[in-house]
């Protein structure tokens, strides 16, 4: 009898102390003036408070891309991806537009050709099924670089997203993957791998 009541007696004291310790962490999750969750990271007795967590904060990255390409990263504060951006979407545009005069250059003078004129300006150069098939390969690269257009769009959009969400990755040094190399002492060949530490 005497043993179940210091077994119970014990078992009780480690109760009351493990929920004591979950009381002390949950009273270290402090809350900044927008009642958002900040996480707290203790070195030597001092504390230091990182940035708080948003979670809309990709979500308005992509739509500030959406809206105007390279907004989304000037809120993540990555300015040196806007001329990136204007760039990639200016040679999309530049291809669509030129690709396009010359389609319809080839298109009016195809035209001309199947209603009898003889003076449009490939005339003597190029035959009439040299005219359409300009015309078809100039109508697929219109198209073609329509297509990179809209894809360096949606890159702009998915990459302010990504980046809004690697801004708020805890990367501390509880967490870490390191490479190493080491020679083998019993066979004299060298070992390569991945050492992964995590800290509590």
């Amino acid at each position: 009898m005497l043993n179940k009541q210091a077994i119970l007696t014990v078992f009780l004291l480690a109760f009351c102390f493990s929920t004591l310790a979950q009381e002390d962490k949950t009273e270290n999750k402090k809350k900044n003036e927008n009642n958002i969750p900040t996480e707290e990271l203790v070195v030597e007795s001092s504390v230091i408070i990182t940035d708080p967590i948003d979670p809309l904060a990709p979500a308005r990255a992509a739509f500030y891309s959406a809206v105007l390409p390279g907004l989304g990263q000037a809120y993540n504060k990555k300015y040196w991806k806007i001329p990136i951006v204007y760039a990639g979407l200016g040679v999309g545009l530049y291809f669509y537009i030129d690709n396009n005069n010359e389609y319809h250059r080839y298109r009016d003078a195809y035209k001309r050709r199947l209603a009898g004129f003889e003076d449009d300006e490939f005339f003597g150069t190029v035959t009439t099924d040299g005219l359409r098939e300009a015309q078809k390969n100039f109508g697929r690269n219109r198209e073609l670089s329509l297509l990179v257009t809209i894809g360096i769009y949606a890159l702009n959009i998915i990459d302010a997203n990504v980046d809004a969400h690697l801004l708020q990755y805890n990367v501390d040094d509880k967490l870490s993957i390191k490479p190493h190399y080491k020679i083998n002492e019993m066979d004299n060949v060298g070992d390569l791998g991945l050492t992964l530490n995590f800290k509590f």
